[in-house]
């Protein structure tokens, strides 16, 4: 038996060798999953995002868990320059999505959204999480 495991991980080994890398192609979409309210944590996932969205690579952001503060134009203050970009973002073609269990949580509501951002649910999110060749990074 113990042959038969080792001929078995042998062959995974020499699979896994040839088998090609996972690479981004030129135009892969990008799936940021933001679930951070801290402000640098939050700019590093959305400049980003915003560096690939120049790139060429669809970008999708989902404000998520406390991520959702960020979304909220009572929130203003805090996140002057996330929202700005944010903004920005959507103007030039990015979607920024909102969990709405989240934002229930944290007592945001649709009415105080940022201009541009889209409550989220299973089909909206989905198509954007899982299109072809889609990429994921969360912060």
């Amino acid at each position: 038996m113990k042959i038969l495991a080792r001929l078995f991980l042998l062959i995974a080994l020499a699979l896994g060798a040839i088998a090609p890398p996972a690479i981004a192609g030129d135009t892969d979409p990008l799936f940021i999953n933001l679930t951070t309210d801290d402000q640098h944590r939050a700019n590093m996932g959305i400049s980003f995002g915003k560096n690939q969205l120049e790139r060429g690579h669809p970008l999708t952001i989902f404000l998520n868990d406390k991520g959702v503060l960020i979304g909220a134009k009572a929130n203003a203050a805090k996140y002057a320059d996330h929202q700005k970009t944010l903004t920005d973002l959507i103007a030039r073609g990015a979607s920024v999505l909102i969990c709405p269990m989240c934002m229930k949580h944290y007592g945001v509501t649709e009415g105080d959204l940022v201009p541009g951002v889209r409550v989220g649910n299973p089909d909206l999110t989905g198509a954007a999480l899982f299109r072809d060749n889609t990429k994921t990074l969360t912060w």
